[in-house]
């Protein structure tokens, strides 16, 4: 028998906390337990082998007949999930799965966690095989790389609140044990260790679907004087693909997409093309750096009001790397080199981007030059007043590691440069990682904080919608341990417009658009960005509630999706019809399934915020007030019971879940927020329930408009800075209204004072 901290290896079975997990182990698998004795329930799966290669795959034992949720990549650069009971239904290049126990005869789940890691040069996946048997897949990207340990390629951990568990196997507290992956690794962080940028806090405005490529510097003035006019001004703008100074060569074949971009481009310069230069021709460069991208930003910072600007680049520099043999870059050493997918990404969706980059090559800067690489490029831009960077296509290079050691050794050696570059030319740890959804990057990321969560925003692919919906849900599962995860920029003006942005209140994710000039619906608008630019922000990456983990809300016909979030004083609950689409399997695509998926009931309660009590306190009861934002009313919910909500095909509705306080004189209360906002909630910045004066409630508020709460008996008077204001209440419901002005000052908190 192996034993490994409340998980062993006995007769052929896996048991975690007394329960089997995998049937027919195999004799080679070993278990080592987390070291440092404080984490009960966390151990590494590992194989004994003789054999060596780039790649290798071991069978690990047979999944049957318990409940799993998995995120896999389905192409080269982006996860989606899949749901299952078998072995057989877990699809190559998973990167996290998730296992639902039996319950026990003392009614408590347990959920099991499976991380497979890195270990030396090595990278592994899980996938399943006709067998229902659970595999190792492990590869190094070079065919010269071919030993390796073997010990420890999963990490597996236990517990009965799978959120709890899934941070308790990534995150370690005491960074001297390695009890944990970022102990055991020590090659990342996780998320709340790092430093979170500013631009998440305010509403911006993206340039990639108004201009595509074609962007220009008055083309991104067009765009925020458009969003200013209606009142809703941009406090950062990413100005995206189309400012660079890029070309192909002779001999490549172009590869260009519906939105304009060619992947076939090299980068040619570290400075801006001609269209960002003031007075820019075509053909001819200006010097002056007066003259370049810093005239567009001062302008727009000067003028307008942004605080931030961020630009993209690829993490090679351009899709087609950096092109070789100039004077301008040539002190970078790039080679062109063909890149090479592995067998897992070759088996799921085709890449038009990945084959063009494949067919032309990529000129690749020499990893020994590319932090000088970086650090050039983002001190231009940092002098030129630019605040951080969006960087894609990242996942490339784990098919270039054909002689450099490999994908992980290649990986560290990029991102270890980004991060040191970025720590040194932008102090707010400016970066937004895109395209980089393989582990080859997250084990190796320390600093950077930002990462979009699933494949685009695509407004003319109307199946993509609620897909997008659900795979960022279940992709933040695990990718929000190591960052926050960003849900993509979207159009105000769209027929899934309100979809997308009630989405985008409960993600606790930077928020932006990227309307054209013009095109824009500020109603909508109003009810995420407050009138200073700022926006009601939840603490958290939102994830599926708990009820939702195992179900597919895609796929199955009957499940809504759930998407739960903390504010300072209470939650929030995004509840979505996501039936009809999904990405299939057999056609490798995005696909519509059902043209007409039915109208869905399902249930909201209290313990859905599954960290409420956290921030309840110790005296909460359990019960809770609960605001929908469409009908604008509000349901008294005691514990343990439950709201109903029915949706049709691709509606939402979002509820804000209050924990009822209990005031000295038995008077119940309960702050909501500002009414109008989809996340109301998140202008409750402080709330004391417990003042000296019996009877008064003490809040901190931030923002305007029609601010809510629920009182069990009319206040006697509700001040706001000192000066008592009018109020409605309706004796039935305890619904409190209010109307708080528009501040003065940006982030204005107002004192609220109710006395009751």
């Amino acid at each position: 028998m192996t034993v490994g901290s409340g998980i062993s290896v006995s007769d052929g079975r896996l048991n975690v906390l007394g329960e089997t997990i995998l049937t027919d182990v195999k004799d080679n698998v070993i278990v080592t337990p987390a070291t440092g004795g404080l984490l009960t329930n966390g151990a590494f799966i590992g194989v004994h082998s003789d054999q060596t290669g780039s790649r290798r795959v071991f069978p690990i034992g047979k999944l049957r007949d318990l409940r799993f949720m998995c995120v896999f990549r389905f192409k080269l650069w982006w996860m989606t999930q899949r749901m299952g009971s078998c072995g057989e239904e877990i699809p190559y290049e998973t990167q996290f799965l998730i296992v639902e126990g039996k319950e026990d005869q003392s009614s408590v789940i347990n959920y099991v966690v499976f991380l497979p890691i890195l270990e030396g040069d090595f990278r592994a996946v899980l996938q399943g095989n006709s067998n229902n048997e659970l595999e190792i897949c492990l590869e190094s990207g070079d065919p010269d790389v071919k030993e390796f340990d073997g010990s420890h390629l999963v990490f597996v951990a236990a517990g009965s609140d799978p959120f709890d568990v899934i941070t308790n196997a990534v995150k370690t507290v005491i960074p001297i044990l390695r009890r944990t992956v970022e102990g055991h690794l020590q090659t990342f962080s996780h998320r709340e260790r790092k430093k979170m940028p500013d631009m998440l806090n305010w509403f911006g405005w993206c340039t990639w679907d108004a201009f595509y490529t074609n962007v220009t510097a008055d083309g991104v003035k067009q765009g925020l004087e458009s969003l200013e006019k209606g009142g809703i001004p941009p406090k950062f703008v990413i100005i995206d693909d189309g400012w660079q100074s890029v070309g192909m060569d002779p001999t490549s074949e172009g590869a260009i997409a519906d939105n304009s971009a060619n992947f076939a481009n090299r980068l040619t310069n570290i400075k801006e093309n001609h269209k960002f230069q003031k007075n820019g021709k075509e053909g001819q460069r200006v010097e002056d750096p007066s003259m370049g991208i810093r005239h567009i930003v001062k302008q727009v910072k000067d003028q307008h009001s942004v605080k931030y600007v961020y630009v993209w680049h690829a993490l090679a520099g351009y899709w087609g790397g950096v092109k070789p043999g100039l004077v301008e870059t040539g002190q970078y050493e790039s080679k062109m080199s063909y890149p090479v997918s592995s067998p897992g990404v070759d088996s799921n969706e085709p890449c038009d981007a990945f084959n063009s980059i494949a067919k032309n090559g990529l000129g690749l800067v020499n990893p020994e030059k590319v932090f000088s690489f970086y650090n050039d490029l983002h001190s231009y831009l940092s002098s030129a007043g630019i605040d951080g960077v969006k960087v894609d296509v990242q996942n490339i290079l784990e098919t270039l590691g054909s002689g450099h050691g490999g994908r992980v050794k290649l990986a560290r050696k990029y991102h270890q440069a980004l991060e040191a570059s970025i720590s040194r030319n932008f102090p707010d740890n400016g970066i937004i990682s895109c395209m980089s959804h393989n582990t080859d990057g997250l084990y190796s990321s320390k600093r950077s904080a930002v990462i979009r969560a699933s494949d685009d925003f695509w407004p003319r692919d109307p199946a993509s919608h609620t897909i997008h919906i659900a795979s960022v849900a279940y992709n933040t599962v695990f990718l929000g341990e190591f960052m926050q995860p960003d849900w993509d920029m979207f159009h105000s003006v769209h027929e899934m417009a309100e979809y997308h942005g009630a989405a985008r209140a409960v993600g606790g994710c930077a928020l932006y658009v990227s309307d054209k000039p013009g095109q824009h619906d500020f109603n909508l608008l109003r009810k995420l960005v407050l009138p200073d630019g700022s926006i009601l922000r939840a603490k958290l990456p939102g994830r599926p509630t708990r009820d939702c983990l195992f179900s597919d809300p895609a796929r199955d016909g009957k499940t809504l999706l759930k998407i739960w979030n903390l504010n300072d004083h209470n939650g929030v609950v995004g509840v979505f019809n996501c039936q009809g689409a999904g990405w299939c399997k057999n056609e490798k695509k995005n696909l519509i399934h059902d043209e007409q998926p039915g109208t869905i009931t399902g249930i909201i309660r209290a313990k859905d915020v599954d960290y409420l009590p956290r921030i309840a306190g110790d005296k909460w009861k359990g019960d809770a007030i609960v605001y929908s934002h469409i009908h604008g009313d509000l349901v008294y919910l005691e514990k343990s019971t439950s709201l109903s909500v029915t949706l049709k095909t691709r509606e939402y509705e979002v509820f804000t879940v209050v924990p009822v306080s209990e005031i000295s004189n038995k008077v119940a209360f309960a702050p909501i927020g500002l009414i109008k906002m989809f996340n109301s909630g998140g202008a409750v910045k402080e709330l004391n329930c417990e003042v000296e004066s019996s009877g008064t409630i003490q809040m901190k508020v931030r923002g305007c408009g029609a601010f809510g709460a629920y009182s069990s008996v009319r206040p006697k008077r509700i001040q706001v800075d000192a000066e008592e204001v009018e109020f409605e209440y309706e004796e039935a419901s305890g619904f409190i209204r209010f109307d708080l002005q528009v501040p003065e000052e940006e982030m204005y908190l107002w004192n609220v004072v109710v006395e009751v």
